[in-house]
């Protein structure tokens, strides 16, 4: 039996938690002894499948009061004891410090580890010290799963040749959702509210476009992240005297039956990995306009004037032309809709897992371990 490990911080609901909540559920289910080593646990958490073993690996109660620097060092050995002790055929990493971490632990194990790049690069892989730990830690890799090809291009050769491209999976309840006989005349938008989304510029963007299309309105749906955007977003709404016409509308446990009640949706972040909520938009079949992020999420999965409009980011005015076409262009809503939600056949549970098991078994025969 394939005995295999996920090391990341939690499992609190999230991206990289949601694709190895999904990833460690299906391989038990397929017959791998799964683990999920952890940092810390919370209360807002993905599930499990009982037969995926969590471990904790994180500091313990007698560790609160030590320094940062001894917190570091027990992170690692922690770590380092998991895979003395249930020696996984591989242990796969997710995000940053735990990408560290794992490669360091590694030292006097023969547990190969997969490290996963999760996010830009750039900003968060370039200061001094990422550098340093780049260059002595990464050589020491199995292989390297990205989400985009700005990702991989980002790092040297080395680690490029032993990677691969893996798209996130879509959650299926955005798959197949009818559309109401009656849609709102609605710019749809969900994310986290947190600063590097740019929600201020969709506002802003909208609020012209309401001088021209005044029955239209906008509804932003997503948890505030208490960075301080909630608070810009409430005030460019008051100071606009937009609150008859612009919608926070919270988190909701029914994205899927909510954004398709609109015709037009859209996505305006300045940077991310690859964002699920543009894949969950693609997936319901919504027209969409785009900021051309780095590292290239919505160019890996969005093709520009086919299955969505894409637009440079922080162009506010770009925004604003991307939205009044769609609006006024019915055609071309139906047709760039259509074709975004063949986003399906790549993204779906069972593709994306076919996807990371024939990725570990390569690892796996190329380190010998048949």
């Amino acid at each position: 039996m394939r005995t295999i490990a996920f090391h990341l911080n939690c499992l609190v609901k999230g991206g990289a938690e949601r694709v190895v909540s999904n990833l460690a559920n299906k391989f038990a289910q397929e017959g791998y002894k799964v683990y999920v080593a952890t940092e810390w646990y919370d209360e807002n958490e993905f599930v499990l499948d009982e037969r995926v073993t969590r471990v904790h690996v994180g500091l313990r109660k007698e560790d609160e009061n030590k320094n940062r620097i001894t917190k570091f060092f027990l992170r690692i050995k922690y770590l380092k004891q998991f895979m003395k002790e249930y020696h996984p055929d591989l242990l796969i990493a997710f995000a940053q410090r735990a990408n560290y971490r794992a490669l360091m632990a590694q030292k006097g194990t023969d547990v190969p580890v997969v490290i996963s790049i999760r996010t830009n690069p750039t900003g968060h892989y370039d200061a001094l010290s990422d550098k340093i730990q780049i260059k002595w830690l990464f050589p020491k890799a199995a292989g390297c799963v990205f989400q985009t090809t700005g990702q991989k291009e980002f790092f040297k050769p080395y680690l490029q040749d032993n990677s691969t491209i893996i798209i996130n999976p879509i959650n299926p309840k955005f798959f197949d959702v009818p559309f109401p006989a009656e849609r709102e005349k609605a710019v749809v938008h969900h994310a986290r509210i947190v600063d590097f989304k740019n929600q201020p510029m969709l506002i802003r963007a909208f609020v012209k476009v309401h001088k021209k299309h005044p029955d239209w309105v906008l509804r932003i749906y997503g948890d505030d992240s208490h960075d301080g955007t909630l608070e810009i977003l409430k005030s460019l709404i008051s100071e606009n005297k937009a609150e008859d016409y612009i919608f926070l509308m919270g988190d909701s446990e029914t994205l899927e039956k909510e954004i398709v009640k609109g015709r037009v949706y859209a996505f305006t972040s300045d940077w991310e990995g690859l964002p699920n909520s543009l894949l969950e938009a693609m997936a319901l079949g919504m027209p969409i306009v785009s900021t051309d992020c780095p590292c290239g999420g919505p160019r890996t999965v969005m093709e520009d004037g086919v299955s969505g409009l894409l637009i440079p980011i922080k162009d506010e005015d770009a925004l604003v032309d991307g939205l009044n076409k769609l609006i006024e262009d019915p055609e071309l809503c139906e047709r760039l809709g259509s074709e975004a939600s063949k986003i399906k056949e790549r993204a779906n549970a069972d593709a994306v897992f076919e996807q990371w098991k024939d990725y570990i078994e390569l690892v796996l025969n190329r380190c010998g371990k048949n």
